[in-house]
């Protein structure tokens, strides 16, 4: 039986010829991939992505790639050097000028290798190099004007040779081409070769089949030697004065084929031509001029070994009855692409041995009458002409036409009679007319007819009965440009019909029986209603049709009504395409009757949402797709269990958030397309972000080039280009770090407090010191008292009592008090640094309480500071009562004060007060030099 392709299952037929290997299914940044012929060979595709150079992250073991239509500049030598099982290669399309010696060195499997359309002007020695087993190479569409001589020399499998639209001028810029042993077809069309002689041709032998050189302007083909034995056909243009010479027409002796496109040739000079071709089968002759055209056309046809005449491509408007007279013994006759109105009635009627006529885009208004009686026609080609009636003798005696073309014509009315004597006519295509009525199409009997092709016009009605008598029907295409009304029993008789495609009306009422062996359905519904009754609505409509394996349901029209019974009887569907059918979630019991479906298309249904369950019943869906709806969560895959699902489709979505998780019922997943999402770029998606990057098996289909919608600051921007890094904390090992810090910090500061809290205050006052003492220095300022006196708030009498009346009174130093000489609203730890560095000594009235007081203590420490910085006699020890030396080991720098230097003793004065006094005054008067060694104090220390 005769079968065709069903572009209306194209997401079926790409499935079932589409396969992924898990070893190379991961996101590529600017290509995908693929896999042909049973998962042999990975296509990666890079096409429209203005790269300037060769990616880096393509597959090793991909075996076909196609980077035209980029901006690349140059093949450098390691672009490709990592791809060695690369069979096929097309980089045209690009701006390519030049490739680097080697650059395909590596690819010792390329079979195929594709420069079209680049920026080459010469072909190198090297710029082959290693291309071995390459069989196919095109260049065409460069500016190519030299060919080194050894440029081809590496290519010994090479079989064609396409350097179409080049700037190649002489013979010897192609010598190197006929260099490669095995060169089977060359193409040289639209170059600048004027001239083709063989004794420009250094070898002997040339396997060549296939020589092309249209468009060339060429004066003179000349074959004067026995080099093309294989020569099967010539493609080539003439001009005025052209000139043919063979010199023996053995020298073309496997010529079967000669396709002129013919400006203007002399009739004796077309005689020579067709005189040399002893086995000449095929003429083409185009573009002709219309002052030869049938001259030329009677010598053609004068040949007795042509059986088949190309004259496509002329401006004949019409031709008469001796037009063709001569061409009795053709088989085969084209006037396609030409602008006939008519053929006379007598034009073909010496062609009593034509099978072939093919008269398809020209301007006729009716069947012409010349193919009336050409009883060995088998295939009539009428297509794409104004054929407005077919009368019901147009065919009359056509008893072996098996293939008729009326397709891309005005035909309304189709009648019985028109068809009625095509008894082997297995093939009518009568797509894209104007049909809108079958008259009497039921008396029709075409036994043979396989194909009925339909589509595309604007029938109203199917009566019962109008197929009964094409019981060899295989596949009926009906879809209308409107729907039509189905009469219920319309479409019986059809008994080995597989493939059916209508546009009904009320697709309720059809009956679907006779059909026993129907594997594909397509209806198309364009109604306002589409069921007519809620008894309808509740009844399944496909219940006889148990071989069904591909079933498409396309409405625009959104009243579509569904049950959960509409596939019932569906035993065998393995296809289910809804395009605009489900207005909600499908009924979870809806694929119960379909438990072999393993591809299905849900789309254009404005979905927000999927039941889980719905999948329940279909654990072998190997293709979902869900794309041109309106879901916004992938929740419900989380819920479904689909082991076997491997190409899943969710483009044209409102998803914004994905859960990677999702993914894990997913395991045999390995092609994902989530394009013209609107994404969230944030943590959310971090996870999702993380596994498109990392795992090894599911290849997201262009996930580098998917763009954030949200929020408005990360718009347009890249969604893998969002830094995910800062929302993978692990927020347990940061609370164990958090604690243990705390716990470190609680033990140390214990610590510190217990043991160095002394040290650490006497640290911090010293910087204070510091701090005061650098912008003391820098001002420069005289001292404004003799002594600070630093005591103890309870021995402040003896301050009064003793000290005042003795050094101020009686010796008239000037003494700074803390109660008395402070700035009032002045921190205090400012007035004390002031007061001791604003004086020339320090005295410190050391009691027990002096010791245990804090601000004491800072006075006497940063008193010290200040000593030991300047390395000057300013500090003055004067102790009220014994302290031991024990008592003073706590405040340690106390006790090193007293070891180091002298002090003076009230207790020790006893009763002579006035010497005290005295000391007092000569340790006062010791001026600002450097201290020395002398004791001016007297005390147990010294």
């Amino acid at each position: 039986m005769v079968t065709r392709s069903w572009p209306l299952f194209l997401f079926l037929l790409l499935c079932a010829e589409l396969h992924f290997n898990p070893s190379l299914a991961y996101s590529l940044k600017n290509c995908t991939f693929a896999y042909y012929n049973n998962a042999v060979e990975p296509w990666v595709g890079c096409t429209g992505r203005s790269l300037t150079s060769v990616p880096d992250d393509i597959p090793k073991n991909a075996t076909s790639l196609d980077l035209s239509f980029n901006l690349i500049l140059r093949i450098h030598r390691a672009d490709l050097s990592s791809l060695s099982k690369l069979r096929y290669l097309e980089i045209g399309n690009n701006e390519i000028s030049d490739t680097d010696d080697g650059a395909f060195a590596d690819l010792a499997e390329l079979k195929q290798l594709d420069m079209v359309s680049n920026n080459l002007t010469k072909l190198k020695d090297n710029m082959f190099q290693g291309l071995g087993n390459l069989i196919s190479l095109s260049l065409e569409k460069n500016y190519i004007k030299y060919i080194s001589p050894l440029a081809f020399q590496p290519l010994v499998s090479v079989q064609r040779v396409i350097l179409r639209y080049n700037r190649l001028q002489q013979m010897s810029d192609i010598v190197p081409v006929f260099q490669m042993p095995n060169l089977h077809e060359l193409v040289l069309d639209y170059n600048e070769v004027a001239s083709f002689q063989s004794d420009d041709l250094s070898f002997v032998n040339s396997n060549l089949r296939s020589l092309w050189l249209v468009s060339n302007l060429l004066t003179k083909f000349s074959i004067t030697k026995d080099i093309f034995p294989q020569l099967q056909s010539i493609h080539l243009s003439t001009n005025t004065g052209f000139e043919w010479d063979v010199a023996e027409p053995a020298f073309l002796r496997s010529l079967v084929m000669l396709d002129l496109f013919v400006f203007d040739i002399s009739c004796e000079m077309f005689k020579v031509m067709l005189n040399s071709t002893e086995s000449l089968q095929v003429l083409s002759l185009s573009f002709m001029e219309y002052r030869q055209d049938e001259a030329l056309i009677d010598v053609a046809c004068k040949n007795p070994n042509v059986t088949s005449l190309n004259l496509s491509g002329n401006d004949f408007v019409s031709i008469n009855d001796t037009f063709l007279h001569s061409c009795s013994h053709l088989t085969e006759l084209s006037l396609s692409s030409n602008f006939l109105e008519e053929l006379s009635e007598f034009s073909l009627s010496s062609m009593k041995q034509l099978q072939h006529l093919n008269l398809n885009q020209n301007s006729l208004n009716t069947v012409p009458l010349a193919i009336r009686g050409l009883s060995a026609l088998q295939f009539l080609d009428l297509s794409s002409n104004f054929i407005g009636v077919l009368g019901c003798s147009d065919f009359l005696n056509l008893s072996s036409l098996t293939k008729l073309l009326l397709n891309q014509n005005s035909i309304s009315v189709l009648r019985a009679c028109v068809f009625e004597n095509l008894k082997q006519l297995k093939v009518l295509n009568l797509r894209e007319n104007k049909v809108h009525v079958l008259v009497d199409f039921f008396k029709v009997k075409l036994q043979k007819l396989e194909v009925l092709d339909l589509h595309g016009n604007n029938l109203r009605q199917l009566k019962t009965g109008d197929f009964t008598n094409l019981t060899s029907l295989v596949s009926l295409d009906l879809e209308g440009a409107t729907c039509y009304m189905i009469h219920k029993r319309a479409l019986e008789g059809l008994n080995q019909l597989q493939t059916l495609t209508i546009t009904p009306f009320f697709y309720d009422t059809i009956s679907f029986t006779g059909m026993p062996y129907l594997e594909n359905l397509n209806l198309h519904l364009k109604s306002i209603t589409v069921t007519r009754s809620s008894e309808a609505k509740n009844k399944s409509h496909f219940s006889n049709l148990h071989y069904l394996k591909n079933l498409m349901i396309k409405n625009v029209d959104l009243h579509f009504q569904t049950s959960p019974d509409l596939l019932k009887g569906l035993r065998s569907l393995e296809s289910f395409v809804a395009d605009q059918v489900f207005t909600a979630s499908p009924h979870p019991d809806t694929f119960k009757y379909t438990p072999h479906l393993t591809s299905l298309q849900i789309i254009q249904s404005d979905l927000t949402e999927l039941n889980p369950e719905v999948f329940l019943p279909i654990p072998n869906l190997l293709n979902l797709n869900l794309s041109k709806n309106q879901l916004r969560s992938l929740d419900f895959l989380a819920q479904v269990d689909l082991p076997a699902l491997r190409y899943l489709i969710l483009s044209n979505n409102e998803i914004s958030v994905i859960n990677e998780t999702v993914f894990q019922s997913l395991p045999a997943l390995t092609y994902l397309d989530l394009d013209n999402n609107p994404f969230i770029c944030d943590c959310s998606n971090a996870g999702f972000i993380q596994w498109v990057k990392s795992n090894n098996q599911t290849q997201v289909v262009n996930a580098y080039q998917y763009t954030c919608s949200f929020p408005e600051a990360e718009h347009g921007q890249k969604l893998l280009d969002f830094d995910i890094g800062s929302c993978w904390m692990d927020f347990g090992f940061l609370c164990f770090i958090s604690s243990t810090c705390l716990v470190v910090l609680t033990l140390v500061t214990s610590f510190v407090y217990h043991f160095l809290r002394w040290q650490l205050a006497y640290t911090f006052y010293l910087l204070l010191a510091f701090l005061y003492d650098s912008r003391k220095k820098k001002k420069g300022a005289p001292h404004q008292y003799d002594a600070f006196i630093s005591y103890n708030v309870h021995d402040e009498p003896w301050v009064h009592r003793e000290m005042l009346p003795a050094l101020e009174g009686e010796q008239g130093w000037r003494l700074c008090l803390h109660h008395r000489d402070f700035q009032p609203g002045k921190p205090i730890i400012e007035n004390i640094t002031d007061a001791i560095y604003g004086s020339r000594k320090t005295i410190c009235v050391i009691s027990r309480r002096y010791l245990q007081s804090e601000w004491c203590s800072r006075e006497i420490q940063m008193a010290s500071f200040r000593l030991f910085d300047e390395q000057k006699d300013v500090l003055i020890l004067l102790f009220l009562e014994d302290i031991p030396a024990w008592q003073m080991s706590p405040y340690h720098r106390m006790r090193k004060l007293v070891k180091k230097r002298t002090y003076l003793s009230w207790p020790q004065a006893g009763g002579h007060s006035g010497v005290f006094w005295e000391n007092v005054r000569r340790a006062l008067e010791t001026g600002d030099a450097p201290m020395e060694n002398t004791n001016l104090l007297t005390g147990p220390g010294q």
